[in-house]
């Protein structure tokens, strides 16, 4: 990829400044899209000086978008949101976007696309959230049809917003709430490996126009996850079951807030398993091989036991 130009939708985000990384290593240009150039001036020295590029474009704007792309041979659409605030709606962000990043790509003459959506894309689904990541995937399919599509599960990693979020709330809270009884099924995936699959989907030409689900090598309850949180950050916490008819009137107060920590529409994700389907294509398929939540997550939630990361963080008897 040496001296190729790549623009990374998204590039200052979780999943975003692994794949700035990974691009950064193989000697491409990097046009890092995103919507606070300030604060992602980190991503400036993955590379050697100029080789990556902060810059501002909106995603709701073809004109920005165009600007954006403008020499790229491969665009990666990583933009996405857990919630709606303002202008900054699911339809806005991840239905009608897709389609615009990909006519915007398709129009500067770029040979590769990759669109990351999400294990769950339903346009049937009764979540907005997943109605909108099919809808964006149906918009970049009729637009740009040989873009790879990517369908990752919960990501974890250092800095994610599942393990860190529940590890925080253990810090000041007695209690952990296991909305639906906990037994929603998840099936969490590496952020490198995440980014691992995005390379090989640019790199692959049998990639291109093709669906995978990204999933880790095993399956865990939403209780067993919380259970590995508490254990791992040594706490006390207890797990209380909330049924979803009081999360729901719960995150009805919630989502009122600046940074909701649950909504409504969330709820209605728990009441799915979020798991890759046995037909799709996966990981394995793209040459990878998936790394385990007990090898890397207990090497970033240490920093949450009591006393600090470096104290054996034992509560007293």
């Amino acid at each position: 990829m040496q001296g190729t130009l790549v623009t990374v939708f998204g590039a200052s985000g979780f999943i975003g400044r692994h794949i700035v990384r990974e691009l950064a290593k193989r000697g491409a240009r990097v046009n890092a899209v995103c919507r606070d150039v300030e604060k992602a001036k980190f991503l400036k020295p993955m590379g050697v000086v100029g080789q990556v590029t902060p810059m501002r474009a909106d995603v709701t704007d073809p004109a920005s978008m165009a600007r954006a792309v403008n020499g790229a041979s491969v665009v990666v659409n990583l933009v996405g949101i857990l919630y709606q605030s303002g202008r900054n709606t699911f339809d806005a962000v991840q239905s009608t976007a897709p389609g615009l990043i990909a006519k915007a790509a398709k129009e500067a003459g770029a040979t590769t696309m990759v669109q990351v959506s999400a294990i769950g894309a339903d346009a049937a689904s009764a979540s907005q959230y997943a109605r909108s990541k099919a809808a964006g995937e149906q918009a970049v399919r009729e637009v740009f049809p040989q873009a790879t599509i990517l369908r990752p599960s919960i990501v974890f990693g250092p800095n994610d917003s599942f393990f860190n979020k529940f590890a925080s709330m253990a810090q000041f809270s007695p209690a952990l709430p296991l909305i639906g009884g906990g037994t929603t099924k998840f099936q969490p995936v590496y952020v490198d490996d995440v980014a691992d699959a995005i390379m090989a989907s640019i790199e692959k030409p049998d990639a291109k126009g093709q669906t995978y689900e990204l999933g880790g090598p095993s399956v865990y309850t939403f209780r067993q996850l919380l259970e590995m949180v508490i254990r791992e950050t040594n706490r006390k916490a207890w797990l209380v079951n909330l049924p979803f008819w009081a999360a729901s009137i719960q995150a009805a107060v919630l989502e009122l807030l600046p940074t909701p920590p649950l909504t409504r529409d969330q709820v209605e994700l728990l009441k799915h398993d979020n798991l890759v389907a046995k037909d799709a294509k996966t990981l394995s398929d793209l040459g990878i091989e998936p790394s385990s939540v007990e090898m890397i997550v207990p090497t970033y939630l240490d920093k949450f036991r009591p006393g600090g990361r470096y104290s054996t963080g034992r509560q007293p008897a």
